[in-house]
């Protein structure tokens, strides 16, 4: 505890008054440079700064451990010029300090505790308060920020790894303690170097109460969990992931926030950052508030959120969650339960706003970062540009193609002949967005089953399809998400509670699929062919997709460079094909690049002997043909030369 704090000091803002004119108007992006808690010097002394928006509070004052938690010891003053924001300099205060702001409103006896919106760090939870803290960290990642602009291009290859921070393992020794980022820092990047992923993506790191809510409900929009660790730690951890040449993505809930008494609920006393109408402010699914994005002091602290993470932390993206959520006003709501539009429509035309306001800005700022939207309904125009009245996101996970494809892959080989449109109709709208294939966290959890579990057949099968289902999708045209455990074929569902089984790799088949995942991807970054062109058509050709008896499709998959192709093969049936004929566009050799069927992944070791010859025998539509024999539940790639 600091002994004998000074008196507090007014008239040292730390906005200006044309920061107060972008905030007003919905359109400050930095927001967390003057409101919040910072750590400087005034005429020589050091203290903090504090600032906090709450245009209806009667009083504040900023209590904590330096003035035993005493309301109105350090109270704060409100500006003079209609923003709503109180401010004040305590000195002698330093890093570390536990804090909040003791709100008393103008409308009748509401007083509260509240933490502060802008803090950059939190105590760890079950603790509540916030804490000053500064953001100095001295960065080595200046080779992946010079060159990120290609690693994270929209014709780059995109393999992502995504990854709740506290289940990935158990901390060294200590089951019962979760890991630290710097712990992460030691053993992450070097495992998706082996696998050859690309990009990782952390479920929510930003602060929140309830562990079970896996971060999606919200409290601190600008700090990193203290579950595992310091600002410091988090940007190590980010630096670490960098040096290893792998991009780095965050999920970003701006959606809805909890109802925490210290969180943003009824901040002053009044529906500040809600909606005052439940029917528009209140998230019946998931028990949570929605932000009022009407609201341009809303906005900018939204923004100011989105790009702080983008800024100083040095991410590569931001997975937006929800958006669906936003975009509807009827959302999770019966008929009745909910507030039509000016129009009388059930589009949420000031999220729509927000959402464009928010890809503008990012990509006006920071143009070689990328902005995913899982947006679950087929809105219009979610991945092309604001000027042409998309909403502006880089890309969209592409939720029909998960559903449809699990669903296929839970047949009964046998009946999968009866339901091959659900493994062609995604090529019917695959180029109508900037899809990524996502196989996420939402497919594992809540009984769903694991993803292995959700494969028919034996021991055997189960990851032989499995097998299949990861070649299917580096073949499809769009980018790869696959969230951690499926990797090796976990049997259980995930628990965030728990640590992966890795021990599952100590068994032979566990091992093979994980080794197939991780030539799988290694093989996808050396192919153009495989994503260069995976939001247009010229990209991808069917070769044959009408083969409904025996459970097969293949495709070419293009390059710009017309000579870089590869041909994908599935056999989606436990049959052998022996002497299946396909048309290819090209005699000479065309050699087998990979093949699930492989004994070194766990397959029976069926296959092409390396590769074929193409006979000027026409067939699909081409003037040569393959004769190959089609492994069982398998996928084959194969490129023409030597």
């Amino acid at each position: 505890m600091t002994n004998a704090i000074p008196p507090v000091r007014y008239g040292v803002p730390m906005l200006s008054d044309h920061d107060i004119y972008l905030f007003r108007q919905g359109r400050h992006t930095r927001l967390y440079e003057g409101l919040g808690a910072h750590l400087r010097e005034v005429d020589g002394t050091g203290g903090v700064s504090f600032g906090v928006w709450a245009p209806n509070a009667r009083e504040i004052s900023v209590i904590g451990d330096f003035n035993h938690w005493r309301p109105g010891t350090h109270p704060l003053q409100l500006r003079g010029d209609g923003s709503g924001i109180w401010e004040a300099f305590i000195p002698g205060l330093g890093a570390g300090e536990r804090y909040k702001f003791h709100v008393m409103s103008r409308y009748g006896d509401y007083a509260a505790d509240k933490g502060d919106p802008f803090a950059f760090a939190w105590e760890e939870p079950p603790g509540t308060a916030s804490r000053t803290q500064g953001l100095d960290y001295s960065w080595n990642d200046a080779a992946w920020m010079e060159r990120r602009h290609r690693a994270n291009a929209l014709d780059a290859p995109w393999s992502i790894y995504e990854m709740h921070l506290g289940s990935w393992r158990n901390a060294t020794g200590e089951e019962d303690r979760l890991p630290r980022y710097r712990e992460l820092a030691d053993w992450l990047p070097a495992y998706l170097d082996e696998l050859g992923y690309t990009h990782v993506e952390f479920m929510p790191v930003t602060e929140h109460p309830f562990f079970g809510s896996w971060g999606y409900q919200t409290t601190g929009y600008f700090a990193p969990t203290a579950r595992y660790g310091t600002p410091q730690d988090f940007m190590f951890l980010v630096d670490r992931l960098h040096q290893h040449g792998i991009g780095v993505i965050a999920d970003w809930v701006p959606s809805h926030f909890p109802d925490d008494e210290h969180g943003l609920r009824y901040f002053d006393g009044t529906y500040l950052f809600e909606h005052a109408d439940p029917k528009s402010g209140f998230h019946p699914e998931w028990q949570s508030y929605i932000f009022n994005y009407g609201r341009h002091e809303v906005r900018s602290f939204l923004l100011s959120s989105a790009l702080f993470w983008l800024q100083k932390y040095h991410l590569d993206g931001l997975r937006v969650d929800a958006v669906a959520s936003m975009l509807y006003l009827d959302y999770g709501r019966k008929e009745g339960e909910w507030i039509p539009n000016e129009h009388g429509g059930r589009e949420n035309l000031a999220a729509v706003t927000f959402l464009r306001d928010l890809n503008e800005a990012v990509y006006r700022d920071l143009p070689d970062t990328q902005t995913i939207a899982e947006e679950s309904t087929a809105w219009p125009m979610v991945t092309r540009p604001t000027y042409v009245g998309g909403l502006g996101f880089g890309m969209k996970w592409n939720m029909g193609w998960m559903h449809d494809t699990l669903a296929y892959f839970a047949n009964d080989p046998l009946y999968r002949k009866y339901h091959h449109e659900r493994l062609t109709f995604s090529l019917s709208y695959a180029f109508d967005e900037n899809f990524a294939l996502s196989l996420s966290h939402d497919e594992v959890v809540h009984g769903k089953g694991s993803l292995i579990n959700k494969m028919p057949g034996d021991d055997w099968q189960k990851f032989a399809n499995l097998r299949a289902l990861f070649g299917y999708m580096y073949g499809h045209p769009g980018k790869k998400l696959l969230f951690m455990g499926c990797e090796f074929g976990q049997w259980r569902e995930w628990d965030h509670d728990r640590g992966l089984d890795w021990e599952l790799l100590e068994q032979p088949a566990h091992r093979g699929l994980r080794h197939w995942l991780g030539d799988l991807n290694h093989f996808y970054r050396s192919q153009p062919a495989l994503f260069e062109q995976d939001f247009v058509a010229a990209g991808f050709e069917w070769v044959d997709h009408q083969d409904v008896e025996e459970s097969t499709v293949s495709f070419l998959r293009k390059a710009r460079d017309p000579d870089d192709i590869v041909l994908v093969v599935c056999n989606l049936t436990p049959v052998p094909r022996e002497n299946y004929r396909l048309g290819v566009p090209r005699g000479g050799w065309w050699r087998e690049m990979l093949n699930s069927d492989a004994r070194t992944y766990g397959g029976s070791g069926r296959g092409n002997r390396g590769g074929v010859e193409a006979a000027p025998v026409g067939a699909h539509g081409h003037y040569h043909s393959l004769i190959l024999d089609l492994p069982p539940l398998a996928v084959l790639f194969l490129k023409p030369g030597d």
